[in-house]
């Protein structure tokens, strides 16, 4: 497990794009054949995937954590943007296809990741926060998540969200984690931006083409940076930022959540009139 120093509000806006990037973006996090993960200084969140190809993989803890196991004290929210795959939990079996999800709760000791078809594995991708309680082990099916539609096509940001890991269908300590997607002609998330300052946010990108990119605008309304993402990278974004994309083609992305609350609507919004 890498551990990932983000800058504070102050530094951040003497920063060149490369430092940026070095601080607040994940970069090749889906290796085949083994479990990579990231504990950030923000909410103490750890962002991590699993590739399995033929062999199961297990989820250990990490000196980083200082447990006995890697759920100990955690609470871990998962979707799989790959081929069809299973998760083990303590005996119990849940297969997960594309874009499905698993809410893994406090205290589940063994955790297993395994593919379906090797030659086209699952890619489970993963959030964990810490948890002050234990709430059962939850399967989400994407077929059961409403679809929550938003934006307009004049305005190039119609898309489609969908709270999997939310409080209408599981309960958990302090995560939210979903996904939305963009419609074709689309290109924008999120805008005008907001900042919620009682939740820190990560964003994961994919299904974007191999020459596409994702322009993620952070910071101050009157100080804007610019991460420039591809397919499967991953934006950390603190309490204190605004946050909006803008994509060269249409685009998904995950989001997930820890923090003050649970109120997925608790946003402070800037008007684009008052960006810098």
């Amino acid at each position: 497990m890498k551990i990932r120093h983000t800058a504070d509000i102050v530094r951040y806006k003497t920063m060149t794009n490369m430092e940026l990037s070095d601080s607040f973006t994940i970069r090749d996090l889906f290796l085949r054949g083994c479990i990579s993960s990231v504990y950030s200084d923000i909410d103490r969140g750890i962002i991590g995937s699993a590739v399995p190809d033929s062999s199961d993989l297990l989820l250990e803890t990490s000196d980083a954590i200082r447990s006995d196991f890697f759920a100990e004290r955690r609470e871990i929210g998962v979707i799989n943007i790959g081929g069809s795959g299973q998760i083990k939990v303590d005996e119990k079996l849940f297969r997960l296809e594309k874009l499905d999800s698993l809410y893994i709760g406090r205290g589940s000791k063994d955790i297993a990741f395994s593919s379906t078809d090797p030659s086209q594995p699952a890619k489970f991708y993963f959030v964990s926060y810490p948890a002050h309680k234990s709430y059962p082990t939850t399967h989400i099916k994407q077929k059961n998540v409403p679809r929550k539609e938003m934006g307009e096509q004049s305005r190039s940001n119609k898309r489609v969200i969908f709270q999997s890991i939310h409080p209408d269908r599981v309960t958990t300590c302090q995560l939210l984690m979903g996904f939305t997607m963009l419609d074709v002609g689309s290109v924008w998330n999120t805008f005008p931006p907001h900042t919620h300052l009682r939740r820190s946010e990560f964003y994961l990108y994919f299904d974007l083409a191999e020459d596409s990119r994702i322009f993620h605008f952070m910071g101050e309304e009157d100080s804007v940076k610019t991460l420039i993402l591809k397919n499967q990278d991953v934006a950390l974004s603190p309490s204190w930022s605004m946050h909006c994309g803008a994509g060269t083609s249409a685009y998904s992305f995950i989001w997930a959540m820890g923090g003050e609350n649970q109120d997925f609507d608790d946003m402070d919004f800037i008007e684009s009139q008052d960006l810098a």
